[in-house]
């Protein structure tokens, strides 16, 4: 389909090409964006580069970013863009390109225009010389073509970027689902705070009555107080709240690894997990597509990435039934990133997995829960790290990943733990297929609007689109 367009530099009042100098890190002050923080279309500022005050004045000089400027990496990655959200100060750093929308240019929907298949073909490919690229040049970059669309362009800019909002709330969500889990686990199972802090009732010449609403202050957060105004009103809840603090003891024993509360065993990950290698798949089985394959790289913290893996046949993966994965299963890493760990999503086609990442399963089903918080904590990636053997790559073996020493608690606390964090897991990975959902949409919906195949109705300008 035919449609206007006009070149880049038409479109924004500013195209600033960043200093070219390196700048003076430091380990806080103005915040300096890397290409290393631009990841489809997104600004990931949770490990950020910073300069002192001198070194942000200079980079500023020719301009200071401000909300809703588009950030356009040059290269390494290039073709990458973000959007400068509000508030944040901050300069840019090398290979980079400030863009600003001329005020009559929606800045959204310029910075999805920018993320188009049109676009990034014209990015990547060097019509001169008929080869790709590994760099944009200003003048090249000034001389994009971006489709017009006259007066839909801020409904398109509103639709897209209403879907990455629910996209990042998604994630956000996620994030603080394992960030819940393990503060949980670290409580009970690390720190063992209702173990201590029933002890240190006892110490003192309390009574076990005592020492039991000390368990529950511990568990609940909320102090004597508080904990009897909420019996009151919440009974039902406070008898829960009791009947786990029970589960607790009240005192610690000796062990190999140490005083560990009364009644706990002391052992290593093998007593709660079963460990399973991939399948070596040869070069003759991969095809274009087909079934899903988990190779390291897939595995990400959290959740493993389906979208980069590679595929086989229907043929290659019949008689592989034992290395079919399902949604839930617990991946680990054994090269590269040794000891990265994250689930398998739901999926229309099962996955499959390969030779060096490892599947761990419990013993027991009612261990899952706990089996998954505990090597998502940093200590278990740590551990593996430090049982990593190569010099030009990190490799670690099975027999190492479940060496990792475990306190296993009693089997009422781990189910009851279990309860807890089930339907933080499930939710999770609802979300993850909500998003799987969500981004195909925002996939196939770009280039159909960008191209015009696509045309909006219009509407009232206060309206956006619900998710």
């Amino acid at each position: 389909m035919s449609f206007e367009e006009q070149r880049l530099e038409e479109l924004c009042e500013l195209v600033v090409d960043c200093p070219h100098s390196t700048p003076k890190w430091t380990d806080d002050g103005f915040i300096v964006l890397r290409n290393q923080n631009i990841r489809n279309g997104k600004l990931d500022l949770s490990t950020p580069s910073f300069t002192d005050e001198a070194g942000y004045n200079s980079r500023i000089k020719r301009a200071k970013p401000q909300k809703n400027d588009i950030v356009f990496t040059r290269e390494a990655p290039m073709g990458e863009v973000c959007l400068i959200p509000e508030g944040l100060e901050c300069c840019l750093g090398q290979r980079q390109v400030l863009l600003r929308a001329k005020p009559d240019v929606d800045p959204h929907y310029l910075f999805w225009a920018l993320q188009s298949p049109y676009v990034q073909h014209q990015i990547s490919w060097n019509e001169g010389t008929g080869t790709t690229v590994s760099n944009v040049r200003i003048p090249v970059l000034k001389d994009l073509k971006i489709p017009r669309l006259g007066i839909t362009e801020k409904r398109v800019g509103s639709i897209m970027t209403s879907l990455a909002s629910k996209l990042r709330v998604n994630e956000s969500i996620n994030q603080t689902i394992e960030q819940m889990a393990q503060v949980l686990f670290k409580s009970w199972f690390v720190d063992v705070e209702p173990v201590t802090a029933k002890m240190a009732v006892l110490d003192n010449g309390g009574s076990q009555e005592q020492a039991l609403l000390a368990a529950m202050a511990a568990i609940s957060g909320k102090n004597e107080d508080t904990l009897a105004i909420f019996k009151h009103e919440h009974p039902a809840q406070y008898s829960e709240l009791k009947m786990t603090a029970e589960l607790f003891p009240s005192a610690m024993a000796d062990s190999e690894s140490g005083n560990i509360p009364q009644g706990w065993k002391a052992g290593t990950l093998n007593d709660i997990a079963i460990f399973q290698n991939g399948y070596a798949f040869k070069g003759k089985d991969w095809a274009d597509h087909g079934f899903p394959v988990v190779k390291i790289g897939s595995v990400k913290p959290g959740l493993v990435d389906l979208t980069s893996c590679s595929y086989v046949g229907e043929n290659t993966v019949e008689p592989l039934e034992r290395f079919r994965l399902n949604p839930g299963d617990i991946l680990v890493g054994m090269t590269g990133y040794v000891g990265e760990t994250g689930l398998v999503p739901y999926s229309s086609v099962a996955p499959y997995l390969n030779q060096r990442v490892g599947r761990l399963m419990p013993v027991d089903k009612e261990q899952y829960e706990l089996l998954y918080v505990m090597v998502r904590n940093s200590d278990y990636k740590q551990f593996v790290e430090s049982q990593a053997q190569g010099s030009a790559q990190a490799n670690v073996s099975g027999k190492a990943l479940m060496s990792y020493p475990i306190v296993v608690p009693s089997g009422a606390l781990i189910r009851k733990f279990s309860t807890l964090i089930s339907p933080m897991l499930k939710q999770k990975l609802e979300l993850s297929a909500q998003s799987e959902s969500l981004t195909a949409v925002r996939d196939t919906l770009l280039p159909k609007l960008i191209s015009g195949e696509i045309i909006l109705p219009e509407v009232p300008t206060h309206e956006t689109l619900n998710v």
